[in-house]
């Protein structure tokens, strides 16, 4: 008599058909976790490459690097200003329905 195994070995998943599978998905994680883990390091990079001007021994130059400093981060600044300020408000379209909401509700509720 044969195993229930050895009756139907094309419809069964095989050992090396499953195996496969979890190292395809394996090596999917793994490469999600390098790639965000490259990122974090390229972040983290880019906050380390500003200049670290209070090791700077000349008193002028040391001072022009903090002006270069102050420009970059007024700059900066002024972009993140202006980016705020061309998002649309998107609590502002409500303020008519509001007031035309609370016009109707004093209307009906005296007090209550």
């Amino acid at each position: 008599m044969q195993k229930p195994e050895e009756m139907h070995r094309g419809r069964r998943y095989s050992p090396l058909r499953e195996s496969s599978l979890n190292q395809s998905t394996s090596h999917r994680m793994k490469l999600a976790a390098c790639l965000s883990f490259a990122v974090a390091i390229s972040a983290s990079a880019a906050a380390v490459a500003a200049e670290q001007c209070r090791f700077i021994e000349p008193r002028s130059e040391r001072e022009a690097c903090y002006q270069r400093q102050e420009i970059e981060r007024a700059a900066r600044q002024k972009a993140e200003a202006a980016r705020q300020a061309a998002q649309p408000k998107l609590y502002e379209p409500m303020t008519s329905e509001d007031a035309q909401l609370a016009k109707s509700m004093r209307g009906i509720c005296r007090g209550c």
